[in-house]
């Protein structure tokens, strides 16, 4: 039976669910401001580039505030969306992201656009019992302390056991006996 209070089991699903109302909403306002293509990923890239000239995908990596990787897949994105190039940097290692003519045309809408979007997320978290902001950056923090990996095997550290479930494992764990719940 369902409950009303779902609890920290389903977080993953209802974080989310929280990312698609919040990207979804900018999505709307781009699509109705004309700029279907963009992405709210996006955003800070161009800004960065826009406002610091040329930038390895590390120096976007270090202003936004995420991995390389997620910088690296992010700015090869909107390259495939014409918003910005690459090019050679000083060493052949290095590529500098730069803003194309179609970059540099969509910053007076994506300005405006953050914003107001900064605007509205004050006005959302004021509704809020702590900011969101505040409380997404101490989870970030107590997960760089403490992976969730780490929590989860310390709340059943014989769950290293099981493999591939109890279907997988034919209804055993690799420490144990049969699994009572399973009936043959």
């Amino acid at each position: 039976m369902a409950t009303s209070d779902p609890g920290p089991g389903v977080l993953g699903t209802r974080l989310a669910m929280l990312m698609e109302l919040l990207d979804g909403g900018i999505g709307q306002v781009y699509a109705e401001i004309g700029l279907p293509g963009l992405r709210a990923r996006f955003a800070p890239v161009l800004l960065v580039v826009a406002d610091d000239g040329p930038c390895s995908i590390r120096a976007v990596a270090t202003a936004i505030d995420v991995t390389h990787s997620a910088a690296s897949q992010t700015v090869a994105a909107m390259a495939r969306a014409g918003l910005v190039e690459t090019i050679p940097g000083r060493d052949a290692r290095t590529r500098m992201v730069t803003l194309t003519d179609e970059g540099r045309r969509v910053l007076p809408a994506l300005r405006a656009e953050v914003a107001a979007t900064t605007t509205a997320t004050r006005e959302l978290e004021a509704e809020l019992s702590m900011p969101l902001h505040v409380l997404v950056d101490e989870a970030l923090a107590a997960l760089a302390r403490r992976p969730m990996r780490d929590r989860i095997i310390a709340a059943d550290p014989g769950l290293l056991g099981v493999r591939g479930g109890a279907a997988g494992a034919g209804g055993r764990r690799a420490d144990g006996p049969p699994d009572p719940s399973r009936r043959r």
